[in-house]
């Protein structure tokens, strides 16, 4: 089964939104992020799909990460996960929601609150668990 392709807009807790609360995901998940960034054999080999487990690849991964050069994508393409129907409108994906300009700085915002997460972060955080209840 392929992926879908991602939203029209970066879901309301995506990771690299730059509007979504520090400390709302495991530092793993934000860890995660900046292996998308530099160069194509570096990177990580996988795709990032939507924290919210819709089947579709992650909006603000998508936005943020040029695909043409992103490993997870090539592959995801080759081996089936992404279907090539869909491999232009994922190319030129954009979205009017600020996002962070790298996985780097997305996981470092991410990051800076995670010990003591304040009130926003912690009604995300409730909210996220009550959805996945």
């Amino acid at each position: 089964m392929s992926a879908l392709p991602p939203a029209p807009r970066p879901c309301g807790s995506c990771p690299y939104r730059r509007d979504v609360p520090s400390g709302v995901w495991s530092e793993d998940e934000y860890h995660k992020l900046w292996r998308f960034d530099g160069e194509t054999s570096e990177q990580e080999p996988g795709v990032f799909l939507c924290h919210r487990q819709d089947g579709r690849l992650c909006a603000g991964w998508v936005a943020v990460h040029d695909m043409d050069e992103s490993l997870g994508f090539r592959l995801g393409l080759s081996l089936g996960l992404i279907a090539p129907a869909d491999a232009d409108e994922i190319r030129d994906y954009t979205t009017d929601v600020p996002l962070f300009d790298s996985g780097l700085e997305a996981a470092a915002h991410g990051v800076r609150e995670l010990e003591r997460p304040g009130p926003s972060a912690v009604r995300m955080i409730r909210a996220l668990a009550r959805r996945q209840a």
